[in-house]
Order: structure tokens, then sequence, then C-alpha cells
């Protein structure tokens, strides 16, 4: 119920709210009944998803009210006919959640509009952005952008078209001549009524942006590896870089603008505070000069690159430097204006995150030799570096010749941002690439990003590449790793809050929840390694600092050298209980041995009664067998020799993404088997030396699971440990009756599964 004022009772109710009922015609139909027995003016059914506003005309004799569609309900005082008349930018307030409006207008449209394809409206949108836009900077005394509640929809269809003409007029870098408005009156109009109660201009940038993300996100996400970047990264950037005012500041593969847009007004904020003596119009002016000269995008995409311009528009000018290029080309293929305007060589700043993924290679061979990254590298076993041949690839991803790319706009000592996939930070084929980076740039920083930063949208892992163009580098310096494990929501895209151990929200002074994002606390980190670059206070995973000279084979992953894992094994150590013993020295001692699993093929699959063991067939503790995935005798006996699996030995997982670090003992039941490629068999050759069960219970601690997890590489999404199992330390326990009792405890815990398993056979088989 929405009352007239404060006084809640049924004389009083002025609107009624339906949301219970997802169809439409349902939720109608619940609405009007609530609303018939009371004094209701009207009401509202929300889905959300679509949004239906009715008002309730009751004509005597009997006075039962009819529900009649209407642009919107009435503000306060005001009445239902006003709806949409008289607007002057007064009137209009920020949005408060402009992506949720957004989402409402896109839906609606999909669902009722003559251009249902998401591709389509995105375009359609960005022209009544900018319609909306250039009514608030251009008709603040009289509106145009609106929809009075009985005007009809071809009228208000002429009006905003009208607009439309004088935005093309305005902004002819961004229009074509013949471009128009092909969304059917009624959607014009009812795009409208949703947003004439708001100005974009007065709404916070970041919402623009992600309500922009609405409309051209469906378009493009997934098909050509774009994905708009959290806002909570770019600032990440964007603080990291610190961009000054008399910088050039350019993002190669700008999409909506997000980087430009955050860059723009961090840099505006140093100008208010260095010239806040000047008046107001000198520092305004000041503003937009510094949009116009020293900020520059390119996007290929010519529906992103316009995105990027009304953002720009929006915020101040600077759009003329946006344009819609490929990056990657000759600059020689560029417009003769954009070549006069982007220079290689010319940047302070880059700030950028590229397309990328193995569905959209670079396979031009004309473009590939124009690049270092575009040739096929070797590794020198002598010297243990990588060079670079004479053969060109036969394709590269894009995010490695941008990488390239970026080195080349910036300005010697200048300074860049890169969103990377994690897999280019440590996977063995990618390693030439840091030995090109090394050799160009210093690595300023490195920060991992959850999992979840770019879900729903994508499930690749990523980092943050910071560097500033220094060429042949010294190694004797320290560089600044982070690792993010929280960055403000979850899988689904849902805002996750800080929560005490009661379960209760932690709230901020002025008393809201707080969003669990680690990232605005790494950049503080930086901050204080910027002023100091040997000692940070609170040294852990959310900022440390590390040496340069102590990166192993290339491998620059943040996880890989978490320090509190680092700091928990000392503590251990220290304590004097525990004997630290990595996999590779029991190796070395021929105490264990380490065997990979073998790959049949899945035509065998179900065509026997050999259990096929598979990294998902390791589960607590034990080997689940899956009859459908059960090989032929055949199959076994080409396997039996060469796999050789007896009881005692451990199978553990090692690639598949998330079930790392599974482990299971075979037992007299399971010998029979073969095992899959991704799983190690760890058999103990000197029982006297380290017990089998004891070493199946240290696979199992957690600070083995630690490590697992910070040695387990992503390429793309799949996961895999590779040989870095053999890095993993083992806490031995000193005293000789601690091990007897953990390896006696595990030994029973195997033992009464394998018992449990027996009866079960035995029942079945009876």
């Amino acid at each position: 119920m929405v009352f007239k004022d404060s006084r809640k009772t049924f004389d009083n109710i002025f609107l009624i709210v339906e949301t219970k009922r997802k169809d439409k015609k349902d939720g109608l139909k619940q609405l009007k009944s609530y609303i018939n027995p009371t004094p209701a003016e009207g009401g509202v059914w929300f889905n959300g998803n679509e949004i239906f506003y009715v008002r309730a005309i009751r004509k005597p004799p009997s006075y039962t009210p009819e529900l009649v569609e209407w642009r919107n309900i009435p503000k306060k005082g005001q009445s239902w006919e006003e709806i949409g008349k008289y607007k002057t930018g007064d009137e209009l307030i920020p949005a408060q959640n402009l992506k949720s409006i957004f989402k409402v207008i896109y839906y609606h449209l999909y669902t009722n509009s003559n251009l249902p394809r998401a591709e389509r409206l995105g375009g359609e949108m960005i022209r009544l952005i900018f319609c909306k836009i250039y009514d608030e900077m251009h008709n603040y005394r009289d509106l145009k952008f609106k929809a009075g509640a009985e005007e009809s929809d071809e009228k208000v269809a002429e009006r905003v078209k009208g607009l439309f003409e004088k935005v093309k007029d305005e902004y002819r870098d961004v229009f074509e001549e013949d471009e128009k408005l092909l969304l059917d009156a009624k959607s014009i109009a009812y795009v409208a009524s949703q947003l004439q109660n708001y100005s974009l201009l007065k709404t916070d940038k970041d919402a623009v942006g992600d309500a922009f993300e609405v409309f051209i996100g469906p378009a493009l996400r997934g098909e050509k590896g774009q994905f708009f970047t959290p806002r909570n990264v770019v600032r990440l950037c964007v603080e990291i870089l610190d961009p000054q005012p008399d910088e050039k500041v350019i993002d190669p593969a700008c999409g909506s603008g997000g980087f430009l847009i955050v860059a723009l007004e961090h840099v505006w904020k140093k100008v208010e505070e260095k010239y806040k003596h000047l008046p107001k119009e000198k520092i305004g002016s000041l503003k937009t000069e510094i949009a116009s000269k020293n900020f520059y995008g390119i996007d290929k995409e010519f529906d992103l690159a316009k995105v990027s311009k009304a953002y720009m528009a929006i915020v101040g000018d600077g759009r003329d430097g946006i344009f819609c290029a490929d990056s990657l080309v000759s600059p020689d293929e560029w417009t003769p204006i954009q070549r006069e305007r982007i220079k290689l060589g010319t940047f302070d700043i880059v700030l950028t995150n590229p397309p990328f993924g193995s569905k959209i290679p670079v396979t031009s061979k004309s473009l590939l030799e124009q690049y270092e990254l575009g040739f096929k590298w070797k590794l020198d076993k002598k010297t243990g570096k990588w060079e670079r041949t004479d053969k060109v690839l036969d394709k590269q991803v894009p995010q490695i010749l941008f990488i390239e790319r970026c080195l080349q706009l910036l300005k010697p000592g200048g300074r860049m941002a890169i969103v990377l996939p994690e897999g280019v930070f440590g996977n063995p084929t990618d390693r030439y690439i840091f030995e090109y980076i090394f050799k160009n740039a210093k690595v300023l920083a490195i920060v991992s990003c959850p999992h979840e930063t770019f879900q729903p949208s994508t499930h690749t892992k990523t980092s943050v590449l910071f560097l500033e163009k220094i060429a042949n580098n010294k190694s004797d310096y320290n560089f600044f790793m982070a690792i993010a494990e929280k960055c403000g929501h979850d899988k689904n895209g849902k805002v996750i809050y800080k929560m005490n151990d009661d379960g209760d929200y932690i709230l901020d002074k002025d008393g809201k929840p707080i969003i669990d994002d680690d990232f605005p606390i790494i950049t503080e980190r930086y901050k204080e390694f910027r002023n100091n670059k040997s000692i940070l206070k609170n040294y852990s995973h959310l900022g440390f600092s590390f040496p340069f000279k102590d990166v192993k084979n290339y491998i620059v992953i943040p996880e890989y050298y978490n320090p509190d894992i680092e700091r928990e094994l000392k503590k251990l150590e220290s304590s004097g209980d525990y004997e630290l013993v990595s996999i590779q020295t029991l190796i070395d001692r021929k105490i264990i041995s380490i065997k990979r699993g073998n790959e049949i093929g899945s035509r065998f699959y179900g065509l026997g009664e050999v259990p096929f063991v598979r990294t998902t067939d390791i589960v607590n503790w034990e080997i689940k067998i899956d009859p459908v995935k059960c090989v032929p005798e055949e199959v076994y006996n080409k396997y039996k020799r060469r796999q050789d699996v007896r009881p005692g030995d451990i199978l553990f997982v090692n690639d598949g993404t998330f079930l790392i670090g599974r482990s299971a003992m075979v037992t007299e039941l399971d010998t029979k088997i073969v095992i899959q490629s991704h799983i190690r068999k760890i058999r103990v050759l000197e029982p006297t030396k380290i017990d089998p069960y004891l070493l199946f219970y240290l696979l199992n601690t957690n600070i083995v699971k630690k490590q697992v997890d910070a040695k387990t590489f992503i390429q793309a999404t799949i996961s895999t440990l590779g040989n870095r199992l053999n890095e993993i330390i083992l806490p031995i326990p000193k005293d000789v009756e601690v091990k007897k009792k953990l390896a006696n405890k595990t030994k029973e815990i195997i033992l009464s599964k394998m018992e449990l398993r027996k009866r079960s056979i035995e029942i079945i088989n009876f």
C-alpha cells in the first residue's frame, strides 16, 4: 500500500503495488482484485523485469474501477494528468539505481518492441540516450524528452525524433547523416516515460556506465571477447597509476569508456584542488580543455565507440578523442585525423582491458609480423632465456599483441595497466611473453582478481599487470603483488556485504552495510608500498613487496608467492614440532614415486566392467565407481603393467577445475582399475621412512590444500597443478608417537570405508 500521507488508514490508500504474480495477465488481474474494494487511485504491477502502471477510473453509477494503462505514477503533489507536462531541468532528480531502470526498459523493449534483437536495441538505446543528454543540456527550461500522461505515442515519438535530428547535427562525429530512430512510436514513448523524471547529467557517472552495459552487453558478451570492466577494478588501475592533469591518457580497447571516465574524474579532482582559488567558470574551462586534449580511446566496435563518445559527452567534452578503429593494425591504416591525434610513443598512461580469448585469434600474417610477439619464440636451454625466431605464428590471441601495442603507445617512463587472463602470468607456453616484457618494461605491480570478478559474464580468471616503460631494466628492484579474494559481488553478480561472526552486516559510520571488496584495501596498500618500496606494514596477501630477482621461471602469479602460506609454514617450523619436507625431496630420496594415469578415449566407456577412474570419481577419500564409464578387459590389460595400481597407492587429482587436491587411497577393492591422465598415483617406496597413511593425512591438511590452491594455474577456464605438485611442502611431525597416532587414525577411517563398501557389495550380490 502507498498512502497519500503519513496516515495509514483505509480511506487514505493512494496506490497498491502487486509484486507476487510473475505473469502480466495474472498480475493485473490480482492488482484489480486488490484495488476494487479500496479507494486506491491506481497501482503498479512489477515482476522484477517488467513494470506496468495503471490508473483506476471510477464512473457512475457503479463506480467499479476501470484500470487504464498510464505512463507512470504521480509524484507527491502531482495529479495524474500532470505526469510528463511542463518539465524543466529543475524538476529532474539523479537516478539512484539507473541500471535497474535500464533493465526494465530493456526487458520491455525486448518483449514488446518492433526491434526484439539485442544488437539492434543497443544501438537504438544509444541514440535515445543522446537525445536525453542533448535535451538536458540545451532545453533545460522546456524539456522535450518527456511523455505526457494523455499524449499520444505518435506525438511523443515525433518530438523525440525531432530531438534526434538536432543530436545528429551536434554530434556529426558520432552519427551518420541518414541515421534514424527505428523503434516504433509506442516504444519510444515508453522509454521517454521511464526516463523523464531523471537527469543523466546529475546521476553518478558509474551508474550511467553500468546502465550502458544493460543494452550493449547482450549484443557483444562472449562473442568477441569483450567484457565490461567492473568499476572497482577500473578505480584500482586509475588510483595505482595516478594520472596527472598534464599527462596524456589512452585506452586502445576503450569499450564504453569506463577507464577514461574514471581517469578523467581522478584528474579533475586534482585540478579542483590545485586551482580552488580560481572562479568555477575558469576551473570548468580547464577541465574541458584537459578532457579534449589529453584523453583518447579506440574501439573496433562501432556501437561501443559511440557509447564511449556518449559517456564523454555526459561528463564534459573529450569525445573528439574517441575513434572507431582497430588498435592492432598499423597506424598507417588509421584515418588521417586519428593518425594526427594518436601517435605511438606519445602517451603517459595506458589503461585497458583488451578483448581476449582463443576463439578470436589474430591470423593475418601481415599484422602478426608487425609485432615481436607475433613471432614464435624458443627457449635457449643454455642461457634459460627465451629468444624470438624469424618464424611468424599462424595465430596469436589479441591480448598478447595488445601488451606490445600498449608499450608502443607509451613514451619512455610511461605507465600502463592491462587486464589479462591469469594463464599469461604462469603457463609454461606463455613464458616468452614475460621475457619480452622484462626487456622492455619494469613491473610496478600485479594484482590477482577473484574468480567472480567478471562473472556472470565470463568465468575467466584474470589479473591486472602494471608496467613502466623502461628499457634495459635491472633486476635489483621490488615490485608490488596482491591477491584480491573478494570483489564486492558473487558469481551471479549479486552484491555481497561484510558480515561479523554472528552473520550480521558490518555497518559504516552512516549505518550502511559495507561492500565486501578487497580492491580498495589493495589500492591503499599499494600507496603505502609506493612510499616505501621495501617494507609494508601488515605484510599479507592484500599487498606485499616482492623482489624481482626472486621470480621463478617467469612465473608471476601472486598466489604462487602468497606470503600468508609462507608465514604459516615458518610458524610450524619454528614451533620445533615439525620437519618441513618437499614432495620433490621425498622423490629425490626415493622414498616415494609419482606417476600419471592415461587417457583411453570415451569410445570405450560403458563397454566393459573395469572401472575407469576419473577426477570426478575421487570423492571423500574414496574411489567412486561409475558403471557408465567402465571399460573392457582388453583396455585394462593394455594399461595394467604400465599403471601398476596396488593397495596403499594414493590417487591424487592433479588437473581439473575445482577438483585439484582431492585424494583417495587404493584398497584391495580397487586394484583392478584404469586411472585417468589428470590423476597422479603416489606410491610410498620406503614405508619405514614415511607411513602411506601418514602421507595421505598430510596431503589432506589445510596447509597443504592452501599450497595446492596457490600452485594451481588456470589456463583459460581449466585448472592444472602440473609438476608444481612436487613443490608442495609437507609439515611432518617430529614426534614418532604423533606420527603413529595420525597414521593409525587415517588407516582406521580408510579401512572402515572399505568394510562398508565390502558389505554393500555382498548385499547387492546376495
